[in-house]
């Protein structure tokens, strides 16, 4: 069973902590700081009554200090869930092998994937460039967190994207939705891109931490008892 949330924001905490064997992918957007708020807002004079006007969203006034949730960093503290961040316009390969090791998988899992959107303002037609150049900025994190790879003594956390080597804004500003701000107010817009460019650095330094880490001594003794040694690892978590 795959059912399908659009908003990772819709997903709740509570919600993961009662996962059993359940395969679940989540729709992202790639919110940046200052952004990821947002409201519709439809009066006669910003276009209630143009059918494509009424399906563009409205910022947050101006914009939003807090960075985005993680909604992969939530759920791989639960140490049972196999969690990964794909998107097919950076690496097809990727995405088709996360997703047969979350199928393959005895527990829930999570696939967190980038889908570029009308709505987001951009040409359609270059919908898997523009994924690629969230991930190349940062705004999106490549990786796949498999908690059997404990067992082996192996990180679980394997990222597939490299550092950062663009801009968010180089990202950012090629969407209409981004570009709504800098237009309204260009001083509040930047402010807020330079706290993304920000974000997104800590945000990779962290992962490439978590990724470096040594779990040689999670690995199962194979004379040990299977029970006793599970019960062992989720003692250590």
């Amino acid at each position: 069973m795959c059912p399908r949330i659009t908003s990772p924001l819709r997903f709740s905490d509570n919600l993961l902590s009662h996962l059993t064997n359940h395969n679940i992918s989540s729709l992202g957007a790639a919110f940046v700081r200052g952004y990821s708020d947002r409201s519709r807002l439809f009066t006669p004079s910003n276009g209630a009554d143009d059918p494509v006007a009424r399906h563009i969203p409205e910022f947050a006034a101006n914009g939003k200090e807090r960075p985005k949730k993680d909604l992969g960093m939530i759920a791989m503290t639960y140490g049972n869930i196999y969690v990964a961040r794909v998107a097919l316009g950076a690496s097809d390969a990727q995405v088709l092998k996360a997703f047969n090791e979350a199928d393959a998988y005895d527990g829930p899992s999570l696939i967190i994937a980038y889908s570029h959107c009308i709505n987001h303002g951009i040409d359609m037609k270059k919908g898997l460039a523009q994924q690629k150049l969230a991930v190349n900025s940062g705004a999106w994190v490549l990786y796949r967190y498999d908690p059997r790879l404990k067992a082996e003594g192996k990180n679980p956390l394997q990222l597939d994207s490299k550092a950062p080597t663009a801009k968010v804004s180089d990202y950012a500003y090629n969407e209409n939705r981004y570009r709504m701000l800098l237009n309204q107010d260009e001083e509040r817009a930047e402010q807020l891109m330079r706290a993304a460019e920000i974000d997104a650095a800590q945000r990779w330094s962290l992962y490439s931490q978590m990724a470096e880490i040594d779990y040689s001594s999670y690995k199962l003794d194979p004379n040990q008892d299977q029970s006793a040694a599970e019960s062992e690892l989720k003692q250590a978590d």
